[in-house]
C-alpha cells in the first residue's frame, strides 16, 4: 500500500513537471518589474489630486537672520498627484510639483511617495513616509535634475491633507539645507 502511494505521488510529480515548459521558472518578479507594475497601478487606478505649495521654513539655527531676510519663504507652487491605498491601508503616490525656490527661481520636482498611515478617530489620519524624487534647481547642476530622498509627514482626511517634506542640512556649512516645505493636497475625484 505504501509503495503504491509513493508510485502514484511520483507519477503525479512527473506529470506536473512534464506540463511545465522547459526553462520556465516560477520565481518572484524582480525589483524593476515590481516597480513598473506599481507605477502602472498608481497611474491607472490612483485618485487625482491637486498640490498647492505655500511655505518653506528655513532653520533659524542654520541661517542667519540677515540671510533669512534675503530668502524666499513663500514657496508658492502648484502640482498634481495620483494616489492609491495599499492592502495595509497605507498610501502610495506619484507626483509632479513646481514651486518658487528659496532664491525666487523655479524648482521642479517629480517622484514617488510612500506613507504609513494611522487613523486619528473616524475621519482623520496622520502619516509618515519617504519620497524618492528628481529635483531641478537653477543653483544646482545648472538645472539638470538630480535625485533625492526626503522624509514626509501628513495630517488630514483621505480627501485633503496638510503635508510637509524636510530637506536636511547636507553639509556642516551653515546656510545649506534645513528647510521644511509645507503644502496641501486636495483630492479632485
Amino acid at each position: 500500500m505504501l509503495a503504491s502511494t509513493a508510485q502514484t505521488s511520483f507519477a503525479q510529480q512527473q506529470q506536473t513537471t512534464a506540463e511545465t515548459p522547459v526553462g520556465a521558472e516560477t520565481k518572484e518578479p524582480g525589483w524593476w518589474d515590481q516597480s513598473k507594475s506599481k507605477t502602472l497601478n498608481i497611474v491607472d487606478n490612483g485618485s487625482l489630486a491637486m498640490i498647492l505649495s505655500g511655505y518653506a521654513r528655513h532653520g533659524r539655527d542654520t541661517y542667519t537672520p540677515e540671510r533669512i531676510a534675503e530668502l524666499n519663504e513663500n514657496a508658492w507652487g502648484l502640482g498634481f498627484s495620483k494616489s492609491i491605498r495599499t492592502p495595509k491601508d497605507n498610501e502610495e503616490s506619484l507626483y509632479a510639483l513646481a514651486i518658487s525656490d528659496s532664491h525666487f527661481q523655479p524648482q521642479f520636482m517629480a517622484g514617488y511617495l510612500h506613507q504609513w498611515m494611522r487613523p486619528l478617530g473616524s475621519k482623520y489620519e496622520a502619516g509618515v513616509g519617504v519620497t524618492a524624487l528628481l529635483i531641478s534647481r537653477t543653483d544646482y547642476f545648472s538645472g539638470v535634475p538630480f535625485p533625492g530622498i526626503l522624509p514626509v509627514a501628513s495630517i488630514g482626511t483621505r480627501k485633503s491633507k496638510l503635508m510637509a517634506a524636510y530637506i536636511p542640512r547636507i553639509s556642516q556649512n551653515k546656510g545649506n539645507g534645513d528647510v521644511l516645505l509645507v503644502f496641501v493636497r486636495f483630492d479632485l475625484n
